[in-house]
């Protein structure tokens, strides 16, 4: 393989880091743990729904981006769902 290839809109599977929407997904996941630490009761049951529903979001590009070695059209599709998820719960939140 060339050294210097060029990477397309997708990186190779398994550079799901580099994907802005895994980072936003991150930042997402690390607020969430933060704001329920600080504003819920240690065994409150909203705190697990809310830092699931993150942590999902990061699930989900991780695993879009692994499926890449199948298929780029998988990855699209997969990586398409993940930025929707935390936004239906970012609006909850």
């Amino acid at each position: 393989m060339e050294k210097n290839r060029m990477e397309g809109f997708i990186p190779t599977h398994g550079g799901y880091r580099n994907l802005i929407t895994y980072r936003k997904a991150e930042i997402i996941y690390d607020g969430t743990v933060y704001f329920t630490k600080r504003f819920f009761r240690k065994y409150d049951r909203t705190i697990d729904q809310m830092v699931q529903a993150a942590r999902s979001g990061k699930q989900n590009i991780a695993e879009a981006s692994m499926a890449s070695a199948t298929s780029k059209e998988t990855e699209i599709k997969l990586t398409n769902v993940a930025p929707r998820q935390p936004r239906g719960t970012a609006d909850r939140l």
